[in-house]
């Protein structure tokens, strides 16, 4: 039997979602990073592959590197970061599995700082952002008991700074004296002084 003509099919259903969107995928960032830490004697380079979230901004993904640096080590390693939500952006772990270390990167809340603190040997989160103040303020009384917990804030204006740095293909210098930081991106130089709040 032929099909009936096209004005006696029924009307789609309004309210149907169309074709399921792909979900966007991660921009891949290679880069070389070389690390100069005369405050931990730390003289090496990194070649990292970085996946960057669709929701995450290049503010983030520098700081994710910045981070790396100042944690330096042949262990660390960068994780999933956003695209998992119970790892660390950064982690490092001994041969045979522990948690050494949990780097954690923004404004994490209070029941993620404690269950982090739980899961590492040492936690350090890097503050950023306008709002850091005011996430410290609220959250700081209810971590003074995690012995294994330290917190840094970078200022706005110097992680802004980092963000026009950001490129898919970055060598960047990153040098380390008595907790000053200079990172360069080229012929570009952005400096930075960790603030150390725990």
């Amino acid at each position: 039997a032929s099909p009936p003509p096209s004005n006696l099919l029924p009307s789609p259903n309004p309210h149907k979602i169309g074709p399921i969107q792909m979900a966007q995928k991660s921009t891949i960032y290679k880069v070389e990073l070389s690390v100069s830490d005369m405050d931990r004697h730390y003289y090496e380079t990194h070649k990292l592959t970085i996946a960057k979230h669709p929701s995450e901004t290049d503010e983030r993904l520098m700081v994710r590197v910045l981070a790396f640096a100042l944690n330096a080590h042949e262990h660390l390693e960068m994780t999933k970061g956003l695209s998992s939500d119970d790892e660390p952006d950064i982690w490092q772990k001994s041969l045979s599995g522990e948690l050494e270390l949990w780097v954690a990167l923004g404004l994490p809340s209070e029941k993620i700082v404690r269950q982090s603190s739980g899961k590492s040997k040492q936690v350090i989160v890097y503050s950023y952002g306008s709002t850091s103040q005011m996430w410290w303020d609220k959250i700081k009384n209810s971590t003074t008991r995690f012995d294994n917990l330290k917190v840094v804030n970078l200022a706005e204006a110097e992680t802004l700074e980092l963000e026009n740095l950001a490129n898919r293909s970055m060598k960047v210098q990153v040098n380390i004296q008595e907790g000053d930081v200079m990172l360069s991106v080229d012929d570009n130089i952005v400096y930075v002084t960790p603030n150390v709040w725990k």
